[in-house]
């Protein structure tokens, strides 16, 4: 019947527009990755008429990650692969982030927040307080957040909102953001040593650059659209320039890895593995 000689001669429009990309040089498929994010950031601006969503929907899929953690840790009973100094400056961003929304505002994200906060608080607690704990590879896991959350704390103090909320608000607010934007690094330098990710790690940590591209599309259409009352709660001088680039700089910490993963799946085999110099 000839069915899977047909079959066999097809090819997969996804695995050969990234075997095409994997010839490219370096500068090429830099110059590639821009102009997809661009092309994407096009496509939300036409189709997504409230761009606040954009931010709802980055805020849920870090929710998602989280949620793969839990059922890793669940069926697989091990934590191997799984940084805890990235979930410990997790929760302390959102901890942050979620005391300033209730000093400073609150609204749908704020619970988005709280419930992320919880399930980064549950995986933090099956790493440290239960059997799993003997799985956590703690040798290849030595970025230590505090080695993060000082640098990040010195430049707010330095680098923060001029709005009328109390200072200390102002630079909670900003080291909030300033931790995000690095919280995953740990993650990425444990991945790279180990040169083939787990699964479900891969999934989490795919899920937060998900979250990140969202959250940054959401920051970028809402400045060039001069939202007023974006522009008023960021203030002027070196603050908007500082979240802007926050956005950019966690963006692309994790775009490399999106590649990998997204090249592992069109290839078929599913299996990340990260070549040297990622992080």
């Amino acid at each position: 019947m000839g069915s899977d000689d047909t079959l066999g001669k097809v090819k997969d429009p996804l695995v050969a527009v990234v075997r095409w990309v994997k010839t490219r040089s370096p500068r090429e498929k830099a110059l590639l990755g821009a102009l997809a994010g661009v092309l994407a950031l096009l496509i939300l601006w036409r189709t997504i008429e409230d761009h606040d969503t954009l931010f709802i929907m980055a805020e849920v899929s870090h929710f998602l990650g989280i949620g793969i953690l839990a059922y890793k840790l669940h069926r697989k009973r091990s934590c191997a692969g799984l940084s805890l100094q990235s979930q410990l400056l997790t929760f302390i961003f959102l901890l942050v982030r979620l005391f300033c929304s209730f000093m400073m505002e609150y609204d749908i994200h704020t619970v988005l927040d709280g419930m992320t906060l919880l399930a980064t608080g549950g995986i933090i607690y099956c790493m440290t307080l239960t059997e799993i704990k003997q799985t956590y590879q703690k040798d290849q896991d030595n970025i230590k957040f505090y080695l993060v959350v000082v640098p990040c704390a010195a430049l707010a103090a330095f680098a923060h909102p001029s709005t009328s909320h109390w200072l200390v608000f102002r630079i909670m607010w900003a080291f909030c953001v300033y931790l995000e934007a690095v919280s995953v690094l740990p993650q990425l330098r444990m991945m790279q040593k180990a040169k083939v990710v787990e699964r479900f790690t891969a999934h989490y940590v795919f899920a937060l650059g998900l979250s990140r591209f969202l959250s940054c599309a959401h920051w970028i259409l809402q400045i060039l659209e001069g939202n007023k009352y974006l522009l008023a709660a960021l203030g002027s001088g070196l603050w908007p320039v500082m979240v802007l680039l926050s956005e950019v700089v966690q963006t692309f910490i994790l775009a490399d890895f999106c590649y990998y993963y997204v090249k592992s799946y069109a290839d078929g085999s599913g299996i990340v593995r990260l070549p040297a110099g990622i992080v």
